[in-house]
């Protein structure tokens, strides 16, 4: 279907203002379709003509002021309406599909039980697929749903419960003024826990086959949701706003969660249904903030259009990150922040399709879907820290409560909040606006020092470079730590001017002072900026990183050691080598298990086969170190557990523990393990199809299928090979999630010959595949079955052709940009290793 542009929509934006929904709908029908019944108050220029979004199956009838309009005028998603009055009213009636991708009306069927379960997404442009509308974001208006449903079930929507009248219908009250795409509902035999806290009800909401793993967790979700909730009206002068509070936990959701208000819903892997870690319940409790945050930024006021993106999504990022460390038990949640969500911003902002985090202009809305990104989350997050950093909290909040009141239930622009924040810090933003919003790339702060005879500093400073393609520097407020060889720590705060003498600024109070055994840039990391130590403190790191007490420095240093390594300006085997020594007495699991999740695409793409196979049995003996360290139970002999299963070549230890013998005490082989320790054996060509099979027949889930689609994509069988490429490149029966699965699966370091005719099909056939899916699956599948491991300049060749082509998808355009240029890092890097080992 065509996407709305940014001209079609300030153009109707201008014409029209929607006064009401009224949304009629009837699940009772075929498992194919369901009928909605939209009838759409709105207000026009008189005479003027505009055009109403529906995507349905068929088309029943349209009736604009009371006469009818052809249903056969509708082209893709588009009905045109003309000689509209000043006050109008338009109703239309249409079958709609169900959808098996996580948009629109999503329709499954649980494998636990057979039971049917209905949520709906309208995000991104995805509400004409369940009822007619002007589906733009700065058309808010209220909306009045009616469900009719099988009587044994249960309904949920955005709005309170107005009226039951009888045994299959339900009617709920008007919401508050909401974007088309944040409107919600979930139908089924829905399992409910019910509480209330300050006034407002509670609902938490899963599917009957996880109801006892729900209701484990229950009090952990609702105490996160309270003290987030309590945080927020600390923060901010308007209470929440939406009536009641229900988070449902839906399946095969395609993001973490959206923030609809008053029915948030979460892919259901966060209700845990086996042991965990708690960087796992830290990440449950950071998106429950995140999404809460949205009901401020983004719900009660909204973005104009998508090139404010950054108004949705930095802002939820930083207050749930900050929310989430200041009023939960998981205090070191910046800590997370900085390997794992900065990394992923770091990446994206580095990559080809790097992009402002306020781009002046996106043009349509299918090209605001691709930034949906680490820039426009971390990044973003990030600069928030570094604003609060430079003109302090309090008038920050000042601000933030400014613009609230400004534009309440309303639509607002870059502009907007910047008046508001420079009229609360008395600071004028509109330079910091043009560096860092409206400029891509990334800084680098390179500490740069020179050492006297005695040991003291003859010069200090840090230098800050940008890269020839983006190059603009930007004000920086960070701390930089001295570690001293008796154990001391000291902090200077320093601002760093990007017009003065190149990017360069002096650390004056340093010099003349003992050098320290390791200089620390961006101490408290409180920028975005990649950092490079001096090569001394760099050569300290594998002695002073053990002896770190605070853990975001640690998270730091761990940070720049893998960012050096991707540039390729380190060697992957020295960081193997820091992992082998200093990771086994990590104390933080988010650490122990970030980088190595950051690690292992280094080893398997930058290392040749011999150098790999060395690199993971080092990476195993670190994982049996932390193994025999780590006390029984707990996250952090579970994070080790994962560690070596996911590197060991041991084939009778896998399947010892997969039978039960062997497992260190405390070590549960539940479920999810299972599934890990099968699929490293099916990889390793140590368990086959009837492995699998009864696994899955004893895991009778959602995940489980998820699981086991992904190891039969992983067997080293080359029929195995076909068949998963087929449900890759062509299968639309199955869910979005279960083809990712697939694609997931089909690439391994260790098939290199056996997968090798796939590298060139990739390239031919994702082209013809992608048309096949909506946009988000599409992407999704098209990055994970990019061949990853075929490191080699040929691979390369085949993404530059494919690249030349200009009838390319956007969402495919930039998938094969950025990770041929991983393939291009991948290369550089083994050139590089080859020339010094010449």
């Amino acid at each position: 279907m065509p996407s709305l542009s940014h001209v079609e929509a300030t153009a109707r934006g201008a014409l029209i203002t929607v006064e009401s929904y009224q949304v009629d709908l009837d699940v009772t029908g075929s498992d194919e379709r369901f009928r909605s019944h939209t009838t759409i108050s709105f207000r026009a220029t008189p005479g003027a003509e505009t055009f109403v979004e529906v995507s349905p199956a068929r088309l029943r009838a349209v009736r604009l002021n009371g006469r009818d309009l052809d249903p056969g005028t509708l082209v893709d998603n588009r009905l045109a309406l003309a000689g509209l009055a000043e006050a109008n009213t338009l109703v239309v009636e249409a079958e709609m599909a169900y959808s098996n991708t996580g948009e629109g009306l999503h329709r499954f069927v649980d494998p636990a039980d057979g039971e049917t379960y209905l949520y709906a997404t309208s995000f991104l442009d995805n509400a004409q697929r369940v009822f007619a509308a002007f589906d733009q974001p700065d058309l808010k208006a209220p909306v009045t749903l009616a469900v009719t449903a099988p009587a044994e079930w249960a309904v949920a929507a955005n709005g309170e419960l107005a009226a039951n009248p009888r045994p299959g219908r339900w009617e709920f009250a008007p919401t508050a003024p909401l974007a088309p795409y944040l409107v919600t509902l979930i139908a089924g035999p829905w399992h409910v826990r019910r509480a209330e806290h300050d006034g407002v009800p509670l609902g938490l909401w899963c599917r009957r086959s996880l109801a006892e793993h729900l209701d484990a967790d229950a009090e952990e979700i609702l105490t996160v949701t309270r003290q987030c909730l309590d945080r927020f009206h600390e923060l901010f002068a308007e209470r929440y706003p939406f009536g009641k509070y229900d988070q449902a936990f839906v399946p095969e959701f395609n993001a973490g969660a959206m923030e609809n208000p008053g029915l948030v819903t979460f892919r259901d892997d966060l209700v845990f249904r086996s042991a965990v870690t708690d960087t796992q319940r830290e990440q449950r409790a950071t998106t429950i903030a995140h999404e809460m945050a949205h009901m401020w930024f983004g719900d009660l006021v909204t973005m104009r259009w998508w090139d404010d993106l950054w108004l949705n999504e930095s802002f939820a990022e930083y207050l749930g990150t900050r929310v989430t460390a200041e009023a939960s038990r998981f205090g070191r949640a910046w800590t997370t922040f900085a390997l794992r969500r900065k990394g992923w911003g770091y990446a994206a902002d580095q990559r080809p399709s790097t992009h402002p985090v306020a781009p002046e202009e996106v043009a349509d809305s299918a090209l605001a879907l691709l930034n949906f990104d680490g820039i426009s989350y971390a990044k973003g997050a990030s600069v928030l820290r570094q604003l609060v950093a430079w003109v302090g909290d309090e008038a920050f909040l000042a601000g933030l409560n400014a613009h609230f009141a400004a534009h309440r239930f309303g639509n607002a622009t870059l502009a907007d909040l910047l008046g508001a924040l420079s009229a609360a810090s008395g600071r004028d933003l509109s330079g910091w606006a043009g560096r860092w919003l409206r400029r891509a790339q990334v800084n680098t702060l390179r500490a740069e020092v020179a050492v006297d005879a005695d040991g003291r500093y003859a010069q200090a400073a840090i230098v800050q470079t940008a890269p020839a393609t983006h190059p603009v520097l930007r004000p920086h407020r960070i701390g930089v730590d001295r570690y001293d060889a008796d154990g001391t720590v000291t902090r200077v705060e320093v601002d760093l001017d990007p017009d003065a003498d190149g990017g360069r600024t002096v650390l004056a109070g340093l010099v003349g002072q003992p050098a320290a055994r390791l200089l620390l840039p961006n101490a408290g990391d409180l920028t975005f900026a990649k950092i490079r130590l001096d090569p001394a403190s760099a050569d300290a790191v594998p002695l002073v990183l053990p002896t770190v007490t605070d853990p975001l420095a640690r998270a730091l240093l761990w940070g720049e050691a893998l960012d050096a390594a991707t540039d390729g300006e380190r060697p992957v085997a020295g960081l193997v080598g820091l992992v082998d020594a200093a990771l086994p007495g990590e104390t933080e699991v988010v650490i122990v298990e970030d980088v190595l999740r950051s690690v292992r695409p280094l080893v398997d793409r930058y290392l040749d086969p011999l150098a790999r196979e060395a690199a993971l049995l080092r990476l195993a003996g670190a994982g049996e170190r932390m193994l025999a360290t780590a006390g029984a139970g707990g996250s952090r002999q579970l994070a080790a557990a994962r560690a070596l299963i996911d590197a060991t070549t041991d084939v009778d230890l896998l399947t010892g523990w997969l039978a039960g013998r062997g497992v260190p005490d405390g070590l549960a082989v539940d479920t999810e393990l299972r599934w890990s320790l099968l699929g490293r054996l099916v990889v390793l060509g140590a368990a086959g199809e009837a492995e699998i099979a009864a696994e899955a027949a004893a895991d009778l889930s959602a995940a489980g299928a998820e699981r086991a689609a992904r190891c039969r994509a992983a067997l080293p069988d080359p029929a195995a090979k076909a068949a998963a490429w087929e449900i890759v490149v062509r299968n639309t029966e199955l869910s979005g999630r279960l083809v990712g699965a697939v694609a997931e699966g089909f690439w391994q370091p260790d098939q290199a010959e056996l997968t090798g005719p796939y590298v060139a099909r990739y390239f031919a056939e994702m082209p013809v595949a992608w048309p096949r899916r909506t946009a988000w699956v599409a992407e999704s599948v098209a990055h994970l079955a990019f061949p990853r491991y075929a490191v080699a300049q040929p691979t390369r060749d085949l993404a530059a052709a494919l690249l030349a082509r200009d009838d390319l998808p956007a969402g495919l355009r930039r998938v094969v940009t950025d990770l041929d240029d991983d393939l291009r890092r991948a290369l550089v890097a083994r050139t590089a290793v080859a020339a010094a080992a010449a």
